[in-house]
């Protein structure tokens, strides 16, 4: 702890990176949150500045202070260096991917009340991006999966599951198909289940899950999942209920951890003050959650979705003509 309160890495990221921040800050500064921000770069405009996209000085902020709130941050499309996120991911050993999705009151998509958490591994699989050229027209990329890191996302999951009072865990996986790595990530899932027989347990194809989803997201409470499959069914959970500028996330490893907003960087709205700043809020009463601040946390939630469930104060991604610091006013009015 310092004289104002616990250390915060901030990184704004690119696009509307640097909006979003601005109105999250000024949300956790009116709740009066004993945080202290120290700021890092990350991302294209670092990339631009230092010529490298994850200077070491960035990496050494979060590691210092062990806790990081993040903007999106772009990444060049089939070239150019490894994506920030996963850089980042790797250099804390951010293990979990955590990501909650909830319906909003007041936001109108095709479901109600939808509540349920995607628990995503975060170090290995195809997402890693081991590839090489084998000759001239075949790429091969690595699927990398381990006894090690299947049981400790596994433990994380059924950890998360009773401490927060969820019912079942659902391993999803492709083990028809892929028998041997898929088919070690369930038998770690199994393993662990077998340690909490106090939750269901129930193992679902990816396929058939992404039909399930949309069809009946209820029936569903805490999703496990290998790195690749993860990044993808949290975004079509995100469409559930609204999208990724409703969802928050989290990475979290042992005693470190980032909280980021997951979706793009919106370069077409950047500095025009009309982003919606609702994912890195939400992400920031996750990390709120997470430093232990629970009475912070619920504060500045219930500010947010009771300004949604008011509905006069909308952005324009959602149908309303609020830009960010007239939605922002309003969330710190809530408080």
């Amino acid at each position: 702890m310092t004289p104002t309160g616990r250390k915060v890495t901030l990184i704004e990221g690119d696009g509307i990176g640097p909006e979003v921040m601005e109105a999250t800050v000024r949300v956790l500064q009116a709740l009066g949150a004993p945080l202290e921000f120290e700021k890092a770069g990350a991302g294209l405009e670092a990339l631009s500045r230092h010529g490298t996209n994850l200077p070491q000085s960035t990496v050494e902020s979060v590691l210092r202070n062990g806790v990081a709130l993040k903007g999106p941050t772009g990444t060049p499309i089939g070239e150019g260096p490894v994506s920030a996120n996963v850089a980042l991911r790797k250099a804390l050993d951010l293990y979990a991917s955590l990501r909650p999705v909830k319906s909003v009151p007041g936001v109108k998509t095709r479901y109600e009340g939808v509540d349920l958490v995607v628990v995503r591994e975060n170090t290995e699989d195809l997402y890693a991006g081991l590839e090489h050229l084998v000759v001239p027209g075949v790429v091969e990329s690595l699927k990398i999966i381990t006894e090690r890191a299947s049981l400790r996302i596994a433990r994380f999951a059924f950890d998360y599951a009773r401490k927060n009072r969820r019912r079942k865990v659902s391993a999803v996986h492709k083990a028809n198909i892929m028998k041997l790595s898929d088919g070690l990530f369930l038998d770690c899932c199994r393993r662990v289940a077998r340690e909490h027989p106090d939750l269901a347990y129930e193992e679902v194809i990816v396929d058939n899950m992404c039909m399930q989803l949309v069809r009946a997201p209820e029936r569903y409470d805490v999703l496990l999942m290998e790195n690749l499959y993860g990044d993808i069914i949290s975004d079509l959970c995100a469409g559930l209920v609204g999208g990724l500028g409703l969802v928050p996330g989290g990475n979290i490893g042992d005693g470190t951890a980032m909280f980021e907003a997951v979706h793009g960087t919106a370069p077409d709205i950047a500095g025009k003050g009309l982003a919606n700043p609702t994912a890195l809020l939400m992400s920031a009463v996750m990390m709120l959650r997470w430093l232990g601040m629970a009475e912070k946390a619920e504060r500045m939630e219930r500010a947010i979705l009771s300004v949604y469930a008011e509905g006069k104060v909308r952005t324009r991604d959602l149908g309303g003509g609020a830009g960010t610091r007239e939605f922002t006013d309003a969330i710190i009015a809530a408080l």
